[in-house]
């Protein structure tokens, strides 16, 4: 009987013993037999299932599912869920990332080097054998098999691993394919100099979580994609009657004003500087708020007292991040679509705030235009954008949709000959 057992044998005599003294000698009158039976038999299977007895083994403090198998001494008692959640892969396959990644699975795997590949070249090597197996060598031929039939192969001879330096120390390895959805993207090789193998299953299971995350990389760089799509869009959709209806104006005025005509070129010039070198897809308030007023300054110098604009602008809100060119396309739209076809014009409000206790950014613009029909304020709402309608707003929303996913919310309301209301409201940070 085994060190552990000796103790639980004793709880359970003496717990039989307990149970025996109060249902019999104390409880007035006894408790039946049954009872005491049942009673202690309860005690016991409690005593047994909770004790880390020798009848069960001592208990694991982790999951023995997530430990690393073959671990040697010395090495570090980290388990493959904890690697993979600081897996440098999640910025791509690149030569960095391949190196910060083979460094830290060098000590983890069982093995005494580690390689990663792309499928032409070794984009890192850690461990024995780094003097002459450097990054930019091309793969070698077992790791050509691996990637044509995305299959994991054993090489349990030196003569194997294609390596024509002499006092090489490497003696066999483990090579498995990484991918990136139902491709083959590179391998994962794991070497070592005694003669064994490293499990053949966690050189697999590490395998599987690389390409877990060259995956998650693929999907972010390719949502990276779609934001910039839609901002260029945006961009390009910068519409170009307003340029030549600006420019007619500043022409109109050369001759008349000339210090108009020069503060008006300037104007446009900031339009088209923010408008097309805006890096990144955020900026302060403030910026957006800049932009929204020289192009309002555009407009007025076009139509003159028919477009009035009201500003109600908390301070606190000039600092938050938005996405953007996406304010100044919300104000366009109310002074292309709700005024510009309002004989006597109007007035567009652009008012925004600060919520700090939801932590939220709430922008609305609004105008007492023509309105929107409801049919269309229906085909709006439900996203039926038929060719040529509404561009700008799903524009807007679909990328604000990339990069807050449902935590924004971008409401339309409007009434015929009575105007039109967009509330935009966005997560802050």
């Amino acid at each position: 009987m085994s060190n552990g057992s000796l103790p639980l044998a004793g709880v359970i005599v003496l717990v039989w013993g307990s149970v025996y003294l109060v249902t019999q000698r104390i409880t007035d009158p006894p408790l039946g037999a049954g009872t005491t039976l049942l009673i202690g038999t309860g005690l016991t299977v409690a005593l047994v299932l909770g004790y880390p007895s020798a009848l069960r083994g001592p208990r694991s403090k982790r999951p023995s599912h997530l430990a690393l198998e073959g671990q040697q001494p010395g090495r570090q008692n980290t388990t493959i869920a904890a690697v993979g959640r600081s897996m440098p892969l999640r910025s791509g396959l690149t030569g960095e990332s391949a190196r910060r990644t083979a460094q830290l699975l060098q000590p983890l795997l069982g093995g005494d080097s580690v390689a990663i590949t792309d499928r032409e070249r070794v984009l890192a090597f850690a461990g024995p054998g780094s003097d002459h197996h450097v990054a930019g060598d091309p793969t070698a031929t077992p790791a050509g098999r691996v990637l044509r039939n995305d299959r994991t192969v054993l090489l349990r001879r030196r003569c194997e691993l294609g390596c024509s330096t002499e006092d090489c120390p490497l003696r066999t390895a483990v090579i498995a394919p990484l991918r990136d959805g139902k491709s083959v993207v590179g391998t994962l090789q794991v070497y070592r100099l005694d003669g064994t193998l490293s499990p053949k299953g966690t050189v697999e299971g590490l395998a599987g979580i690389l390409s877990l995350h060259l995956e998650l990389a693929e999907l972010n760089r390719q949502q990276r994609l779609a934001v910039d799509a839609k901002l260029d869009a945006l961009r390009a959709q910068i519409n170009p009657h307003f340029l030549f209806n600006t420019l007619n104006t500043i022409a109109s005025k050369a001759h008349t004003d000339a210090e108009e005509t020069r503060r008006l070129l300037v104007r446009l010039s900031d339009f088209f500087r923010y408008a097309v070198r805006q890096e990144g897809h955020f900026a302060e308030f403030g910026q957006e708020y800049f932009f929204v007023r020289t192009y309002v300054s555009l407009e007025q110098a076009r139509h003159g007292d028919r477009v009035q604009v009201r500003y109600d602008i908390d301070p606190q809100v000039l600092t938050a991040q938005v996405p953007v060119l996406t304010i100044q396309p919300l104000v366009e739209n109310a002074v292309k679509h709700g005024l510009a076809d309002k004989v006597d014009g109007g007035t567009v409000t652009l008012k925004a705030r600060v919520d700090p206790l939801t932590r939220t950014t709430s922008i609305r613009v609004s105008d007492d235009g023509v309105g929107v029909p409801p049919d269309l304020l229906r085909r709006l709402s439900n996203g039926e954008h038929r060719e040529g309608e509404g561009m700008g707003l799903r524009n807007i929303a679909e990328r604000l949709a990339s990069l807050y996913g449902e935590r924004y919310r971008l409401d339309i309301q409007s009434t015929e000959n009575r105007g039109t209301v967009v509330d935009l409201r966005l997560p802050l940070g």
